[in-house]
């Protein structure tokens, strides 16, 4: 009896000690306010931030990264399942919203969101926009399912983000780019056809980031897209704007 006492005892304390190890929170390493969040064998992951909310700024997986369903924000820490892996910043203010409206946050950000895969029109009094955060499963493409003109956001096909306001020249097509500034330089480039493509990049302003995927196919660094030589270049569907960090 006192020998099957004790093994029961060394049972308990290991299931608690295994308790433990599946409900800690992983410490997140910060640079520059960014932390990176990596679901590995489709598991969730829990990054402990300090953070009431956070923004997804890159994803790395070529698995989705979705708010609400593969990522989110609980009590300080960012969770990701499902092989999400992305790097994330701290959100700002309180996002508007409601069933297909749009409401600003930080003074310049807006959502549109598309319900029923109807067309929605959300006055913003901007000349250009860019997505900031896509929010919905359906891809979220300009010119395709979302769009600026006259000085409205557009949405459709059931595309739901948040924008803000896009200030001097973006580029379209197979690369260009507009400028003002550092904080403002960035590139589309595409891959049409699942084709290789190679678009000029401005060696002057560092190496490039993921700033937002624009296709349903996955953009992952080092498979679908990457960068030499001051030129990005994109494949297998890819498109993508890409501006500095």
């Amino acid at each position: 009896m006192k020998t099957l006492s004790l093994a029961s005892l060394a049972v308990t304390l290991s299931l608690g000690a295994l308790a433990g190890l599946t409900l800690s929170p992983a410490p997140a390493a910060a640079q520059n306010g960014v932390i990176r969040c990596e679901s590995q064998n489709n598991r969730e992951r829990v990054c402990t931030t300090g953070w009431r909310s956070a923004q997804l700024v890159r994803q790395l997986s070529g698995s989705a990264c979705q708010e609400g369903r593969t990522w989110g924000s609980r009590n300080g820490s960012i969770w990701v399942n499902n092989g999400c892996r992305a790097e994330f910043v701290e959100g700002r203010g309180g996002w508007g919203g409601g069933n297909g409206g749009w409401g600003g946050s930080n003074g310049n950000t807006i959502r549109c969101e598309s319900q029923n895969n109807r067309e929605r029109s959300c006055p913003v009094g901007w000349r250009n926009a860019r997505l900031v955060r896509q929010l919905s499963g359906s891809p979220c493409q300009e010119g395709r399912t979302w769009g600026v003109r006259n000085g409205a956001v557009w949405v459709s096909n059931g595309c739901r983000a948040e924008f803000a306001e896009a200030r001097g020249g973006w580029g379209g097509g197979n690369g260009g780019w507009g400028g003002g500034g550092n904080s403002n330089y960035s590139i589309t480039c595409s891959s049409n056809n699942n084709r290789v493509q190679n678009c000029d990049w401005d060696e002057r302003q560092g190496r490039p980031v993921l700033q937002q995927q624009l296709s349903g196919s996955a953009c992952q660094e080092g498979r679908s897209w990457g960068y030499a030589r001051g030129q990005v270049w994109v494949s297998n569907g890819c498109r993508a704007r890409f501006g500095t960090r």
